[in-house]
């Protein structure tokens, strides 16, 4: 038997979509495949959510499994037979010997209830209407953030064992939906696949915006005399000078270096954030400064009395 797509994602019954979208990217981002290469554990549970999250997202199909029309993968629950003396079953009994059973009136309205009570109104749809289209499919893609900014190809495991190719435009950023046509459930046309992005941190770049920032660690010698060093990019590494005399928390701009152009939105830029650190163990300067005389007399907390 199918789970309760409920209690695979953890959720009351009368939860909201944006509960239960909150809740889906919280257990997706855990056990995505990606993040857990080798797991079955992990892919077995990331299936079962997916499917949980497809049904409870499209409100037709939860409310047809409220109903008891089908099960927690979306299948069709047949329903109970008619009790004995009801008119439907008297009309299938009472028949001419050797004829088929009928629905009494023979219309194609009460083949279509049948079909109805078997595969909900898609299924009613189907017989009077022809085939129904199928539905969106939803799955959340975890990306590396290079690739968020830089563009690039993901490959997407799904519940169904396959996988997508999903093509990652420069410049994508969490939260974001991408839509492949014809990737969904299977019907006249096909469902959509709708893919939510989740990129993932990375231990240098964070993104605002179309900006790019880091922290840039630099010696005391070069915040004090100032130099060309080179700075880490998103696009490879470059080089830029530090003025003479910075300070920790001095920011200095990388035009265009940033996220790229994309159509009539421009290029934003690279931020880097000096932070002075001190060689381990250097004890030439700690003697210098031991003997130093000539040193201005500056106080660094100076207007910080009276603030707090």
């Amino acid at each position: 038997m199918a789970d309760d797509p409920y209690k695979t994602l953890g959720v009351a019954r009368d939860a909201t979509e944006p509960q239960i979208r909150k809740a889906y990217l919280k257990l997706a981002k855990t056990t995505h495949p990606d993040l857990n290469p080798g797991d079955a554990k992990a892919e077995e549970r990331f299936k079962a959510i997916n499917v949980a999250h497809d049904l409870l997202q499209d409100a037709d199909q939860r409310a047809r499994y409220d109903r008891g029309d089908i099960d927690g993968a979306g299948q069709p629950r047949p329903p109970p037979g008619p009790p004995p003396g009801s008119r439907r079953y008297r009309n299938h009994t009472e028949g001419a010997a050797g004829a088929r059973y009928s629905a009494g009136t023979g219309t194609d309205d009460d083949l279509g209830d049948i079909l109805s009570g078997l595969f909900g109104e898609r299924g009613r749809a189907g017989f009077n209407s022809g085939p129904a289209g199928g539905a969106d499919r939803r799955y959340t893609l975890a990306v590396p953030f290079l690739d968020a900014v830089r563009g690039g190809t993901q490959r997407l495991s799904v519940p169904d064992g396959g996988s997508l190719d999903v093509r990652i435009p420069a410049g994508l950023d969490s939260g974001q939906v991408l839509r492949l046509r014809g990737k969904g459930a299977p019907g006249t046309p096909p469902g959509d696949a709708l893919i939510e992005v989740a990129v993932t941190p990375h231990p240098l770049f964070r993104r605002e915006g179309r900006d790019i920032h880091l922290d840039l660690p630099v010696a005391v010698q070069e915040a004090v005399l100032g130099g060309r060093v080179t700075v880490p990019t998103v696009d490879g590494p470059v080089s830029m000078t530090v003025p003479p005399g910075s300070s920790t928390g001095t920011r200095l701009r990388l035009r265009g270096r940033g996220v790229a152009a994309s159509g009539s939105t421009p290029a934003g830029d690279a931020y880097a954030t000096l932070r002075i650190m001190l060689a381990p163990d250097d004890a030439g300067l700690a003697d210098y400064l031991r003997t130093r005389t000539d040193g201005p007399d500056w106080d660094p907390r100076a207007g910080m009395e009276g603030t707090t």
